[in-house]
């Protein structure tokens, strides 16, 4: 059994900061990439960031150069720096992880239940 657990949204004014985390738990045998996604009210689902297990970084064009993602390969955590929030970042984000199980052959793609990040005045 796996879980994938968000933590670290809220409500911030316009050109706050947030910090997201992620902890994925479980009968773990490797976490290849690790993800933010975030969907906002009425919108499909997108990506964020993703970072590799070796540190490999990819942003969205609407985050670059305010979002920053990390992670933690020891603990099996995820983390998502948000600078300079404004209000059409509000959305809920979603922490996800290509996770291989000790029975597992292959990859399987886990989701985190959520988080809300409201930017408003």
């Amino acid at each position: 059994q796996v879980q994938v657990v968000e933590s670290g949204g809220g409500l911030v004014q316009p050109g706050g900061s947030l910090r997201l985390a992620c902890a994925a738990s479980g009968s773990i045998f490797r976490i290849n990439d690790m993800g933010w996604y975030r969907q906002a009210p009425g919108k499909q689902r997108e990506l964020v960031a993703i970072i590799t297990s070796g540190g490999s970084t990819k942003y969205a064009d609407s985050v670059k150069g305010r979002f920053m993602i990390s992670r933690d390969n020891a603990n099996n955590r995820v983390y998502l720096q948000m600078n300079n929030l404004k209000p059409e970042d509000t959305a809920v984000y979603y922490c996800n992880a290509a996770i291989k199980t000790s029975n597992s052959p292959r990859f399987v793609d886990y989701w985190g239940q959520g988080t809300q990040v409201t930017v408003s005045s």
